[in-house]
């Protein structure tokens, strides 16, 4: 199979996708193919996202690739972030400040339910297809935990042990992981419809 581009720059999405991944195999990411511009995310919607970001690269960059949009969704805050995300706080996507924005929504909230969504778009020999990957979980009342990225401080899986996903190593992390699901439904695909 030619190599498929990963569309992002994000190097912690990178890093996760290619611990899942191991040496089955390899892709490229943004920057290899010297896309270096800000990919829209104008559909709003978290699927619409992921198609749009996959189509700019084959449009643009003329490669078979996949992309992937997730989006946190908190049922007390109806549904927010959303698909905003990644710049819920503001445009520089700071974690930091996103996750300070949803512990101050939820002041007084005893309901902290949400959910993971990822959907990931694969562009491949002038088809489309879509794979979705979701995690249902609660909202922690502190920030937890020095690994992952994001919002893993806060949000503890619901078929976990009660440890957010910043407590837990990459691979405790997978076993549960809304991309590592969304991505295993890609690799089965990619699996069953392999060609040199």
């Amino acid at each position: 199979m030619s190599k498929l581009v990963f569309a992002t720059n994000n190097p912690h999405k990178i890093a996760e996708i290619k611990a899942q991944l191991g040496g089955e195999y390899d892709f490229l990411s943004l920057k290899d193919i010297d896309c270096l511009e800000e990919i829209p995310e104008t559909t709003g919607t978290i699927p619409g996202n992921a198609r749009q970001k996959a189509h700019f690269v084959k449009d643009n960059y003329g490669y078979d690739c996949f992309s992937e949009d997730t989006g946190l969704e908190i049922d007390a805050l109806g549904g927010a972030p959303g698909v905003d995300t990644a710049h819920y706080a503001g445009p520089e996507r700071s974690a930091e400040a996103n996750n300070a924005k949803v512990f101050a929504g939820l002041t007084g909230e005893a309901v902290r339910t949400a959910r993971f969504r990822t959907f990931i778009c694969l562009l491949l020999q002038g088809e489309e297809h879509l794979f979705e990957g979701r995690c249902e979980g609660t909202i922690s009342t502190e920030l937890r935990g020095a690994e992952g990225f994001g919002y893993d401080p806060i949000f503890i899986p619901a078929e976990g042990d009660g440890r957010t996903f910043a407590e837990m190593s990459g691979a405790e992390k997978r076993q549960f992981s809304h991309r590592a699901r969304a991505m295993a439904k890609l690799q089965d695909f990619l699996r069953k419809n392999a060609t040199d």
